[in-house]
């Protein structure tokens, strides 16, 4: 099956970003995958509405806004403000995983961190991330742990600094 890259046939890295430190992981990686799997990062970062929100949001909350803050936030970490290698972000609405897996139509690769900010901490694997292993149209990486790009981003060590 032909997959339908983008632009001039350039081969796209999927990464979900949801601001936790394992998508930040998930970026670092990624940016470790480029070379051979790609071309060019897509840094995704989710929205959607709580169903208990029901037809009604907060006043004064805009979730876009809060999404590419998050997005923006987990990019200067990963990278320290110079990542090594070309990422485009998108913020987009609707279901994290639903998303990813369409974005995995026309990726070579699709990297997401194993847990993110919802569920229970307990859980070894992630709703979003198990939902993407089950249903991506290309190969996916799922990080565990945290990582840091060494100074000449060739190799990774573990992290020292978190989110918080």
């Amino acid at each position: 099956m032909m997959k339908n890259f983008p632009a001039a046939h350039e081969r796209v890295v999927v990464v979900g970003v949801d601001g936790s430190l394992s998508s930040v992981t998930a970026l670092q990686l990624a940016a470790q995958f480029v070379p051979a799997a790609g071309d060019v990062i897509h840094a995704v970062a989710a929205w959607h509405y709580p169903l208990a929100f029901g037809l009604y949001a907060p006043t004064g909350w805009n979730p876009q806004d809060q999404a590419e803050e998050v997005l923006d936030r987990a990019l200067a970490i990963a990278f320290h403000d110079e990542a090594p290698c070309r990422v485009e972000r998108l913020v987009l609405q609707g279901p994290p995983a639903e998303i990813l897996i369409e974005k995995s139509k026309s990726a070579s690769l699709v990297v997401v961190g194993s847990r993110g900010h919802g569920g229970f901490a307990g859980l070894l694997l992630g709703s979003v991330s198990s939902a993407i292993a089950e249903r991506s149209a290309c190969p996916v990486l799922i990080s565990h742990g945290a990582l840091q790009l060494s100074h000449d981003a060739s190799t990774v060590t573990p992290a020292a600094e978190s989110l918080a």
